[in-house]
């Protein structure tokens, strides 16, 4: 099995992207993986599960006018989920949700969450992925026991990820960027109760 993990994520909504480093004959092999990886995560698997986050994670919040998914990618494996699941592929993220009301030039937020785990993704008939399963790291006592077995190895990076507030800002705020750029939003900040509004991002958004 050929795993691709990241060393730091900034974005939401990217594909995987090669961490490794070696020789020329293995940065040329590190490439074509990224490639296409790259390609899976930007064109195929990644709407399949924003969308899966929005009806299946999103909806079982206190609902806003919008919802806004934010899965930031800890690995990813282009094969299978198993033997009897071809075309398909395992993604671990720290995957969350932010449900949001409009007022005025902000969004306000309403309620959302962290929901860090595996989804097992499967390609359809039309070339399109969707979600088979999604097993999740479990709330409270059992956190850090299910964290550690679903992503096995991964744990540090996830980890890394998750416990940084900074970089899950950063992350959050380029989704909502992104969001508001795809859906032509006449909105400038978003804020979270109790604090002050934030600035959205206007830098243009590039998956990488």
């Amino acid at each position: 099995m050929k795993l691709w993990m990241m060393a730091a994520i900034l974005f939401c909504g990217v594909g995987c992207v090669s961490s490794n480093s070696g020789s020329s004959s293995d940065a040329k092999d590190d490439q074509d993986s990224v490639d296409l990886v790259e390609e899976m995560g930007n064109y195929v698997f990644m709407p399949a599960v924003d969308q899966y986050l929005v009806d299946s994670i999103g909806a079982f919040y206190a609902p806003g006018e919008l919802c806004i998914p934010c899965a930031t990618i800890v690995a990813c494996d282009q094969y299978s989920c198993d033997q009897s699941t071809p075309d398909s592929v395992l993604v671990w993220g720290d995957f969350w949700v932010f449900n949001f009301n409009v007022a005025g030039d902000t969004l306000k937020t309403v309620s959302g969450g962290d929901h860090p785990g595996l989804m097992c993704l499967k390609k359809t008939e039309k070339g399109e992925f969707e979600v088979l399963s999604f097993e999740q790291v479990e709330d409270g006592h059992g956190n850090e026991a299910s964290a550690r077995r679903i992503f096995g190895d991964m744990y540090e990076a996830f980890h890394g990820i998750n416990s940084d507030q900074e970089t899950r800002e950063e992350a959050r705020s380029l989704a909502i960027a992104r969001y508001v750029k795809t859906h032509n939003l006449p909105v400038k900040y978003y804020q979270d109760y109790g604090w002050p509004a934030r600035e959205i991002p206007a830098k243009k958004l590039v998956r990488r």
